[in-house]
């Protein structure tokens, strides 16, 4: 039976994120996007203002998508945080749980991680700080239509994330494979490997070419490693 895979997108993106791949034969699971409200065609809906509420919007889609058959759930940055807070609200629903967690560019939940801040600050202010945090530049940022635009959704996760405290509970007993670029200077290595404490069954950490947005000029390579990862668990 082919496993299924639900992506979770990082902040202020949707799941047009990886739609481009969806249907590409070469990927050796069934890819499934995992959408958020305030983007792509749920643009209209307010965007979620907490952690909570954004994992339930997600354990639903995945309860619906999952059907009978094994399944994963990858998540980058703010994407690897709420897949944790996903995967444990499923957890506590007595629900069926995924085969392994996926958890890309991010420290361990509860340690200490950057801050925005953005209610402070206007859009262009913003903007710099991201961009000086991640390390990461995106044409979008430079049109003001664009990023009126996208913006809400962005300061939304990442509001989020500046005040996420994570759910009380013990590790998951759902295996973690941790992925991280080598010069991710927003996420240390000893910090992404202490996702190891989120779970009883095991957790690897595998190094990738890259800064924090390591698969944005490398598409293929997260997902030849995200068939390597799962290829054990088919």
């Amino acid at each position: 039976m082919t496993l299924t895979l639900m992506c979770l997108p990082y902040a202020g993106a949707g799941a047009g994120l990886f739609r481009p791949w969806q249907n590409d034969p070469g990927l050796p699971f069934r890819l499934v996007p995992v959408q958020l409200p305030g983007r792509d065609e749920w643009f209209v809906r307010e965007p979620c203002t907490t952690m909570a509420e954004a994992a339930r919007e997600c354990a639903e889609q995945i309860r619906e998508a999952a059907g009978s058959g094994p399944y994963a759930v990858f998540g980058h940055s703010f994407g690897a945080l709420l897949a944790h807070e996903t995967v444990r609200l499923l957890a506590a629903g007595g629900d069926r749980l995924p085969v392994r967690l996926i958890v890309s560019g991010a420290a361990a939940p509860g340690l200490p991680r950057p801050r925005m801040d953005g209610d402070a600050l206007d859009d262009e202010a913003f903007v710099a700080r991201l961009r000086s945090l991640v390390g990461y530049d995106h044409e979008a940022w430079h049109e003001p239509e664009l990023r009126e635009l996208l913006l809400p959704a962005l300061r939304a996760d990442l509001g989020i994330q500046d005040h996420y405290v994570p759910a009380p509970g013990g590790p998951l007993p759902v295996p973690v494979s941790v992925l991280r670029g080598m010069d991710d200077d927003l996420v240390g290595r000893a910090d992404a490997a202490r996702w190891d404490e989120c779970t009883t069954e095991g957790s690897e950490l595998v190094d990738l070419p890259g800064g924090h947005m390591y698969f944005s000029e490398d598409w293929p390579l997260l997902w030849k490693t995200l068939g390597s990862v799962l290829h054990r668990e088919a």
